[in-house]
């Protein structure tokens, strides 16, 4: 039962809700059942079928409706005189600005990727707002708490970046299935169904050889008189019988490396089924969903297709594409909510795995990984949206002694299920909150601005709305309400070389790259560098700046954690024991490094893991897109590897 105070400061309290999916519903439930009566909620998504089985706010009747304003609804119901404020937007929008974090007293995060993560928590560090920040991934969850001046922010410790592989592994010299999903999701989707205009590494050169006259005819072109199924035909002899037979030249490649094999329809599928591939009756699924497994008789997506069915699938998905979806060829990008688009990917990719040598995955698999998905499990997010509620209700009370990061651990060890950690200090090495500047590593000879801006200052840095000064010199800016003239003199430059700018980036040179609308800016300090090891260091450049904590011996027993922090997560709790119990002690309860110390001596089988590894093991597909689902996090590294400085 709540205090007095503790009722008075909830009642009185204006919080800001960030996500309305796994975490989000369950959070605004159980802040409404708490007593809070003043809820901003801010969601960009709307409700899709797969959100039905944990997401307990929506029905069947909500899919395609705001999440945000449904959620709202759905409270209401059994919250009536509570006020609920919803918005179907993108919390990176310009009117979500410093002001507007202001009117709060504490922030609550239920994101699902780590661009909006860093982006609120900028946003909260200039309007000295408190933030809690939160995650899930299967069984796995915790919550951070993050207060400007008294713990570290959420960006005090590096974060593992989706993994992204040299263009030469995807089209070359795939050796995982994952290669062969990125190749056909990134690569050969969107060279048929994308944007024909954007670059793309695939050999697109005609094999036909009775065309001398014009040997450069893109092949993925379809000819006036080709229908559907000659086209379809035609592609696939391309890409995994000449294609192959083209790389299969280069002896050199394949001295240390098993040789794929070509694959021709002719040799895969016997004339009569090449006929019979299909019907346009039954290719819309009960959902009304075109569907090429639905116009072929497959049912079972856990299923791993033969090297025919997939042949066949892929087939059917082209030509249910032209005949059905033609409008939206040109425009489209990967989906893991397009059954079609699964459909072609999980095929294109089984059969390139085949050509390779590699393992073949269900529709099931290739989705999972094609679309980042890690499954979410109901009972972790009610957990985590309890906890969220006692750190909001501590920051309410100014009660900053009892702050605590809680993790939540798939397996008891010592019969505990949650492990409650005192934050950490800031780091004061950390490039957010402590203004260090960077060190970036990059070929300023060959490296174009476009490079710089979309690498380090958009993706690595975050920023959505940058201005990069070169001393007092103003190099480039985006954003909105920039004049066109300005626009367009800033794309003459773009694929300029950062040593032939107007003013000339070098080794030595002192960038300060800002956001204004996050009021964040930092310094990046140029180094020059000629070569890069294009596995290890595929962007060619390699930003560095703030050093990770100094690992102490003492150790601290918990869960790997969302973006948050950046521990490695625990694997696997050997210790395991048929009673589940929730940690008889208090959140609250501080624990001596002695004790977590000891602790960890009954786990045997814990395998730390760099945040490489991290990335590897809690997003196993290791595919660059990480827009996902709202249960989605990364796990990061373990306390034990942090400096053991506390708040005080």
């Amino acid at each position: 039962m709540a205090s007095g105070s503790q009722l008075e400061a909830i009642k009185r309290a204006k919080v800001l809700m960030v996500g309305a999916g796994g975490i989000g519903c369950e959070l605004l439930k159980t802040l409404a059942l708490s007593g809070f009566q003043d809820i901003y909620i801010i969601d960009m998504d709307t409700i899709e079928v797969s959100n039905l089985n944990r997401q307990f706010l929506f029905r069947q009747s909500h899919v395609g409706q705001s999440k945000a304003k449904v959620a709202r609804d759905a409270v209401l119901k059994f919250r009536p005189h509570i006020n609920i404020t919803p918005r179907h937007a993108n919390i990176k929008d310009p009117e979500f600005d410093v002001e507007f974090f202001k009117k709060f007293n504490v922030v609550l995060n239920g994101l699902d990727n780590l661009d909006a993560r860093r982006h609120v928590n900028r946003l909260c560090l200039a309007a000295e707002v408190p933030l809690v920040e939160s995650g899930t991934t299967g069984f796995l969850g915790q919550v951070t708490v993050h207060v400007k001046g008294k713990t570290e922010c959420y960006e005090c410790q590096p974060k593992p970046t989706p993994k992204s592989y040299p263009v030469c592994t995807i089209t070359s010299t795939p050796s995982k299935f994952v290669h062969c999903i990125v190749w056909a999701k990134d690569l050969l989707f969107a060279k048929l169904f994308g944007d024909k205009n954007q670059e793309n590494d695939l050999n697109v050169r005609s094999s036909d050889g009775t065309n001398s006259t014009n040997p450069t005819e893109d092949v993925f072109e379809r000819r006036t008189d080709e229908d559907p199924e000659q086209y379809a035909r035609k592609i696939y002899d391309h890409v995994f019988g000449y294609n192959i037979e083209v790389a299969l030249t280069n002896e050199e490649t394949w001295k240390n490396r098993n040789k794929p094999r070509p694959l021709y329809v002719r040799d895969v599928l016997p004339d009569n089924l090449i006929q019979q591939n299909g019907s346009l009756e039954n290719c819309v699924t009960e959902e009304s969903v075109v569907s090429s497994m639905s116009s072929l008789g497959l049912k079972n997506p856990q299923d791993i297709w033969s090297l025919s069915e997939n042949s066949r699938i892929f087939l059917e998905a082209l030509r249910l594409f032209i005949e059905k979806r033609q409008k939206d060829i040109g425009n489209l990008t990967f989906d893991k909510d397009d059954q079609l688009a699964v459909e072609f990917v999980t095929a294109a990719a089984n059969i390139r795995a085949s050509s390779f040598g590699i393992p073949l995955h269900s529709l099931f698999e290739a989705k999972g990984i094609a679309g980042n998905i890690v499954h979410a499990v109901a009972t972790t997010n009610a957990i985590i949206a309890g906890l969220i509620v006692i750190e909001a209700i501590k920051i309410l009370q100014g009660d900053f002694e009892n702050f605590r990061m809680t993790y939540c651990l798939e397996h008891p060890s010592r019969k505990m299920l949650l492990m409650p950690v005192q934050p950490f200090e800031a780091n004061k090495s950390c490039y957010v909150c402590s203004e260090t500047p960077l060190l970036l590593e990059i070929n300023t000879r060959t490296s174009k601005l476009r490079d710089f801006v979309e690498k380090i200052v958009k993706n690595k840095l975050g920023m959505h709305s940058p201005l990069i000064m070169h001393g007092l010199t103003l190099i480039f800016e985006a954003g909105d309400g920039l004049e066109e003239d300005v626009v367009a003199n800033y794309a003459l430059i773009l694929d300029k070389a950062l040593a032939e700018l107007p003013a000339p980036v070098t080794s030595g040179t002192v960038l300060t790259v800002e956001d204004l609308h996050q009021e964040f800016s930092c310094n990046i300090n140029i180094k020059h560098r000629e070569e890069f090891d294009e596995e290890k260091e595929p962007d060619g450049m390699v930003l560095a700046g703030w050093i990770a904590p100094i690992q102490k011996d003492t150790r601290v027993v918990s869960n790997g954690e969302s973006t948050s922090t950046a521990h490695p997560a625990v694997t696997e709790m050997v210790e395991k024991s048929d009673e589940v119990e929730i940690a008889r002690e208090k959140l609250g309860t501080k624990r001596k490094l002695s004790e977590m110390s000891e602790m960890i001596d009954h786990v045997h089988d814990v395998k730390p893991c760099s945040s490489h590894e991290v990335g590897d093991q809690v997003n196993p597909q290791e595919v660059e897109d990480n827009d996902d689902d709202d249960d989605i996090v990364i796990l990061d590294e373990n306390p034990e590897t942090r400096k053991k400085k506390r708040f005080q």
